[in-house]
This record gives structure tokens, sequence and C-alpha cells, in this order.
């Protein structure tokens, strides 16, 4: 028997296989656009060695597909394989883009309905133990200053920020609906920063935007405001932890840092300290003008350096202001310890990608 994984060689998703590695014997089917063993180790070597690569190889079969074409593009023998051998799902694959409603139409709405497909061709030879979907605490719209509980996050009259949480909205929406008798456990991650183990990271996008905010000897945030980080491998054990358990206690989990998320203050007093400099000062009263700000910036320098930095800042701004955190006491009670708090890790985290220029040092695989 086996587990299906979509979006296994992702950031997130590669956290999810190395545990799932640790924590089970059972093996895994990736899905994946490029099915190489350079691709594989590619996505995967933030989290094993070569010779841990090595041995984990057995256990891991590349099916190639994407989630854009129909049956996720899978071959029929790779389908009759994934239909005869899957006793789980864990679909984790999505588009992050967050300004294209296209792309995640596409990839996020379409690419969930050719999974209840699948789902459902499993459950037609075998009941399926579990299907664990991968959302994002962005389902619950805008918000200011509040605490969110699981099961009181999605408004449906409520606006939502972007493409991205407005189709993962949906997406939580079919698979209540569509599979209605199927043990679905949906995971919604805040902002995924870091790994509290180390400073390496392949993913960079909130770390230019903290690093400009670091670099800033003024700040257009309040102090006391509270920005709700989670490290990417709290996020990957807790999936891997609760997808293995017999009957999870609840069917929607935040992994977040929860009402111990950290104040602007305390990170930047952690950054300043770990650097020798002065923390910045704040002044709220520049908040909303900065993010107009860095929209215009975004659209006049458009393609250039200035005009790519400035419309990422804009992307997650508004992230970055809500002051808003997400209830986490559901997943501390099953999976057994909360997070560790940005403070601890933000420092070296960011250090480490100015050092290397926000670039991961990818090794190549030996022939």
């Amino acid at each position: 028997m086996a587990i299906f994984v979509t979006g296994g060689t992702g950031y997130i998703g590669s956290y999810i296989v190395a545990q799932l590695l640790a924590r089970t014997e059972e093996p895994l089917y990736l899905l994946t656009r490029n099915a190489s063993r350079e691709k594989l180790w590619r996505g995967l070597q933030l989290q094993f060695s070569r010779d841990q690569f090595e041995e984990a190889l057995p256990r891991l079969t590349m099916l190639k597909g994407d989630l854009t074409h129909e049956g996720l593009g899978l071959s029929r023998p790779d389908t009759e394989r994934v239909v005869s051998d899957v006793t789980s799902v864990i679909h984790c694959a999505a588009s992050l883009n967050r300004k294209s409603e296209k792309t995640c139409l596409n990839v996020n709405l379409r690419g969930t309905l050719s999974v209840v497909d699948l789902v459902r061709k499993i459950q037609e030879r075998r009941e399926l133990k579990r299907l664990s979907y991968v959302s994002t605490v962005a389902v619950a719209g805008k918000r200011h200053n509040e605490t969110i509980m699981e099961d009181m996050a999605i408004d449906w009259g409520r606006s939502d920020y972007d493409p991205y949480a407005r189709t993962k909205k949906f997406c939580e929406h079919m698979l209540r609906t569509l599979l209605p008798d199927t043990s679905v456990v949906t995971f919604r991650p805040s902002v995924v920063l870091g790994d509290s183990r180390r400073p390496e990271t392949t993913q960079f996008d909130m770390v230019r935007a903290f690093a400009f905010l670091a670099q800033r000897s003024v700040l257009p945030l309040r102090s006391k405001h509270k920005l709700d980080i989670v490290p990417a491998n709290y996020v990957g054990e807790a999936i891997a932890a609760v997808h293995l358990q017999a009957k999870p206690e609840f069917s929607i989990y935040h992994l977040s840092a929860g009402r111990q998320a950290a104040t602007y203050k305390e990170i930047v007093t952690a950054l300043a300290a770990a650097r020798g400099h002065s923390a910045p000062w704040f002044w709220p009263w520049l908040q909303r003008p900065f993010g107009g700000l860095t929209r215009t910036v975004g659209r006049w320098f458009y393609g250039t350096a200035v005009g790519t930095a400035a419309s990422r800042l804009a992307v997650f701004y508004p992230y970055l202001t809500y002051n808003t955190v997400f209830e986490n006491t559901r997943i501390v009670s099953s999976f057994g310890h909360a997070p560790a708090s940005f403070p601890t890790y933000c420092a070296p985290l960011l250090e480490w990608s100015l050092r290397n220029n926000f670039r991961y040092p990818y090794q190549d695989l030996p022939s």
C-alpha cells in the first residue's frame, strides 16, 4: 500500500515527504511534472544528504503528471497503479501566484477537481484511509485585529486578499461537498517562513520582504501588532503526523503560531541585536501611504529590480499589516508541542539569505 502526494518536490511538500519517510514504511507515489532523479534531488536536497537521498529512492516512485491536465496528466498504467496501490492521499500542490486569477483557477481549482476524481476511482476499489489537503489561513479573507478559530475562518460574505486565497477557499468547499463520506483533513498554514532548526531555505519571497524592512531605520508598522509566522519544519512534521493518525480528532487544523505569535517589536529587536544595529523606529501613520507607494513603484518600474522588489512587497504587505492570528490549540494538542517562535530563528535565516544573495546553493546529483 502507498501514499500519493502532490507537490512533494515543492517547498512545504519536501518537508512532508521527509517526515513521511521517517514516520512510516509505506512507499510514496509523487506526482511531478518532471519525473527525473535530478528533479527529485533538487526538490528534496534541503532535507537530505546525497547518501540519505539514495537510501530513500527505493521508496519513492515518481509519476509524471500535471495538475492542469485531465486526469492529472497520468498515463493509463500510472493511473491504474495509483488506484490499485494507494490508501491515502496528501494534496499539497498549488499555485501561489497571488496576482493571476487564471493561473490559480487552472491549477488550484481544476487540479483539486482532478484529485477528487482520482479519490473516487480509488474508493471504487477500497476505502480511502484519508485525504489531507494543504490549504492556507488566507481563506479567512480580509481581517483586522482578530484571533480566528478554525471553524469560524470562512465567511462567504467577506472579501479575499487575492486569487490564491479565493481559490483555496473554494477548494476547501469542493472537498467537503464532493467527498462527504471521505475522511478529509484540511491543514491551514499561516505565513511559512524558514526552518527553526537551521538557517537554510529555498524560498525567499517573504525573506526578501523582511530583508527590506530590516534595513530600514523607520518602519510603517505598529510595534504591538502580531505577525503569525510558523517554521516550515513544524508544518511538515505536523501534517505527516496527523495524516498518519488512525483517527484525527479534528477535520481542520491551523498550523500557526496562534496567540503566541510574535509582535513586530519582538521580531525587529531580535534582528537588531543579532546584527549589532539599533532597532528601527515605528511610524504607523505611514502604513497606508507606504502600501500605496509600493503598488505605484511596482507599476512605474515594472520589469526593473526596483519594480520587482516593490511588487513583491506590495503582494505581501496586506498580510504584514492585518494584525490577525490564527488559533492553534488543536494542532498543539494533536501534535504535542507548539512551533518555535520566529524571533528565535529569524536572525540566522536573514543573515544566511543575505550572504547567499537569496539563492539556495543547489548541488548536482552525481551521474
